[in-house]
C-alpha cells in the first residue's frame, strides 16, 4: 500500500422477522396508531423478539453474524483473510464475554484480535474509524467491522403504557433492531469504494447525557429504574445542529464543495428527526438516502443499512457524505465515501 488508502469491499445486513407495522404495535402497546405516525414518523421496524409472547428469537451475535457473513460472501475476499473484527455496540448480548468474541467464533475465525466498542449510534462509525486505522497502519491489509443493536431487550412488553408520559412512550416506538458489517481492505475490491475520511469526537464535556441505559446488577435489579430514559426535547433541538457542523467539518476537511456530494447519508433517529435533519443540512443537490422509516431506529445497525442502500446507486467518480451523531454523551460522527 503505497498511498495509505482503505476500501470498503462490501457490505451486508441483517434484520429480524417481519417488518412491524404501526397499526400492530399500537395495539401490542395499547397506544395510539396516529401518534406513532405523526409524532414519530417511523412506519415499520424489526424486532429480534415476539411481540406476543415475549420470546427472543434473535440475539445480537446472531444478527450480527449474518450480517458479517453476507459481506464476507459479497467481498470477494476469503474468510481466511479476515485479519480483525471490530464491533459497535450498545445492546452487548453479555457483559463478559465480549458479543464480538461470540460472532468471532460463529464466523468460524481464530487467532485475530478482536475489538468490542461501547457506544450508542456512533459505535458503527468508531468500529468505521478503527478498522480503517489498523488498516492504514500497514499491518493488516483486511479487516470486518460490525455494527448492530438489539433494543427490544430493554422494552418490558408487560407493561401498561396506556397512560405513560409520551417521552416514556417514545421508547417502545422509536427503536428497532438489526446488525449491519463491511468488509474493509487495502486495495480496491468487490465494491471499489475508498474511505476518504471518517470523523469521531467527544463533545459531551459538562453536558447532560440526552440519552441513558442502565445496566442492572444482582444488587440493584429490583430498584424502580426504567432501563431506557431518553431526553427528546433536548435531542430534537441539539441533533439538527449537530448535524450541520459535522457535514461543514469533514467538507473542510475534504476539500469538498457541498455542490459535489451526490449523495448525503443523514443521522438515522425516526423517520420524523431525520426529515427535519436534512431539511437543516440544506444539501438539495445531494440524493438523500435513508432506510429509518423502514427498519426503525437500529442504532449501529444503520449506517450499513444506509450504506446497503447506497451502493445500489452509486456510480464510479461519486462521492458520498454520512453524519451520525450519538446522544447518550454528544459524541460527533461521520464518514465521507467515493467510488473509484
Amino acid at each position: 500500500m503505497t498511498d495509505n488508502q482503505v476500501y470498503l469491499a462490501s457490505v451486508g445486513t441483517a434484520l429480524p422477522g417481519d417488518p412491524v407495522g404501526n397499526a400492530e404495535l399500537a395495539r401490542v402497546l395499547g397506544a395510539n396508531e396516529e401518534w406513532i405516525e405523526v409524532f414519530i414518523g417511523t412506519r415499520t421496524r424489526h424486532f429480534a423478539r415476539d411481540l406476543t409472547t415475549g420470546e427472543v428469537r434473535w440475539s445480537l451475535a446472531d444478527l450480527c453474524a449474518q450480517a458479517a457473513e453476507r459481506a464476507v460472501e459479497e467481498s470477494g475476499v476469503d474468510l481466511a483473510d479476515i485479519e480483525f473484527v471490530v464491533l459497535g455496540t450498545a445492546t452487548p448480548d453479555t457483559l463478559m464475554p465480549a458479543t464480538v468474541n461470540n460472532v468471532v467464533d460463529r464466523l468460524g475465525i481464530d487467532q485475530v484480535p478482536t475489538f468490542q466498542l461501547q457506544s450508542g449510534c456512533a459505535g458503527a462509525v468508531q468500529a468505521l474509524s478503527l478498522g480503517r486505522t489498523l488498516i492504514a497502519s500497514g499491518e493488516y491489509r483486511t479487516g470486518l467491522v460490525i455494527g448492530g443493536d438489539v433494543c427490544s431487550k430493554h422494552l418490558d412488553l408487560n407493561r401498561d403504557l396506556s397512560k405513560a408520559a409520551p417521552s416514556d412512550l417514545v421508547n417502545y416506538v422509536l427503536f428497532g433492531d438489526g446488525a449491519g458489517a463491511a468488509v474493509l481492505t487495502d486495495e480496491p475490491r468487490g465494491e471499489q469504494v475508498a474511505v476518504k475520511q471518517v470523523l469521531n469526537r467527544f463533545t459531551g464535556l459538562g453536558r447532560k447525557p440526552g440519552q441513558v441505559i442502565e445496566w442492572f446488577g444482582l444488587a440493584d435489579r429490583f430498584d424502580d429504574r426504567q432501563a431506557l430514559t431518553e431526553d427528546y426535547k433536548a435531542i430534537e433541538e441539539q441533533v439538527p445542529v449537530m448535524a450541520v457542523e459535522i457535514l461543514w467539518e469533514l467538507l473542510g476537511e475534504l476539500d469538498w464543495d457541498a455542490e459535489e456530494l451526490d449523495y448525503l447519508l443523514p443521522p438515522q433517529l425516526s423517520g420524523r428527526m431525520t426529515r427535519k435533519i436534512t431539511e437543516q443540512l440544506d444539501v438539495p443537490t445531494a440524493t438523500e438516502i435513508s432506510c429509518v422509516a423502514e427498519t426503525g431506529n437500529n442504532g449501529n445497525a444503520l449506517p450499513f443499512l444506509q450504506i446497503e442502500r447506497l451502493l445500489e446507486k452509486m456510480s464510479a467518480g461519486q462521492k458520498a457524505l454520512a453524519v451520525a451523531i450519538e446522544s447518550s454523551k454528544w459524541i460527533k460522527a461521520g464518514f465521507a465515501l467515493e467510488r473509484i
